[in-house]
């Protein structure tokens, strides 16, 4: 009988230590939008709808700032909206947001599979980073030109923000897919900085650092996922030539039919 009790104890410890672990590391659900071809790139809500139709993900840290993050989808890119709606004594040019993304495994070193996108608030130049660098200091990550395509903007939020009505930082981000890799799941990181009380806002530890800017290891991020495998999306070209193929094996096997 006290053996049974031991057991039972060890398992309510594992039950219980085990979904607080899962809680931490519960991944961001990316949705499929045909919306996103409707997005205004100019760094806030453009019109009342124009981010509805993506999942949402509610950010909470212990001194009550709260973060809304946005994702979706939708043919060659992924697209995030940061909606800073806490940061009321924003500093233009000083507040940035960082976004990365790994395809493969999570790693101990960031290597040339990992990247980072950011820019500062209201900044017209953003930024590209790629792992594999040999310089730690930097996280082992470079500068790197701006793919095509890819779009980072940043503003200051107006009357037709969805969650509040005092100006605030947000920031629009369209990520190339093939830059990235596709994949149906990647590590995810976010990270959101103000300058005036020089506190780092991240994901997916949700918590505050006042330590300088350095981006964690992969190893480190959280997960980002698409639940119904919708993401990866083939490319068009690749999309027309599986329809040919299929065409013409159905008329190949059509016609053999018919000579039979």
């Amino acid at each position: 009988m006290i053996i049974r009790k031991k057991y039972f104890l060890v398992i309510l410890v594992v039950v219980l230590f085990g979904c607080d672990s899962v809680h931490a590391q519960e991944p961001i659900l990316i949705t499929q939008s045909p919306d996103m071809n409707e997005v205004v790139f100019d760094g806030k809500w453009s019109f009342y709808t124009e981010w509805k139709r993506s999942s949402l993900d509610t950010l909470y840290y212990p001194d009550n700032t709260l973060i809304y993050l946005r994702t979706a989808h939708e043919d060659n890119f992924i697209y995030v909206f940061v909606d800073d709606v806490s940061e009321t004594k924003f500093n233009k040019h000083g507040d940035f947001t960082i976004i990365c993304f790994a395809k493969d495994d999570k790693t101990s070193v960031a290597t040339e599979n990992d990247y980072c996108f950011g820019n500062t608030l209201d900044g017209k130049n953003p930024f590209v980073l790629q792992g594999g660098s040999p310089v730690g200091l930097s996280g082992n990550f470079k500068k790197i030109q701006n793919p095509d395509e890819f779009i980072g903007i940043s503003s200051i939020s107006d009357k037709n923000d969805r969650y509040a009505k005092i100006p605030h930082p947000s920031y629009e981000f369209r990520i190339p897919i093939d830059l990235i890799g596709r994949s149906s799941a990647y590590a995810f990181y976010l990270e959101v900085y103000h300058s005036n009380s020089k506190r780092i806002y991240s994901w997916p530890q949700e918590t505050i650092s006042e330590s300088p800017l350095k981006i964690p290891t992969p190893s480190d991020w959280g997960e980002i996922i698409s639940p119904d495998k919708s993401l990866p999306e083939f490319p068009f070209p690749l999309f027309s030539l599986l329809s040919a193929i299929i065409l013409v094996l159905y008329i190949t096997r059509k016609k053999h039919y018919l000579l039979i």
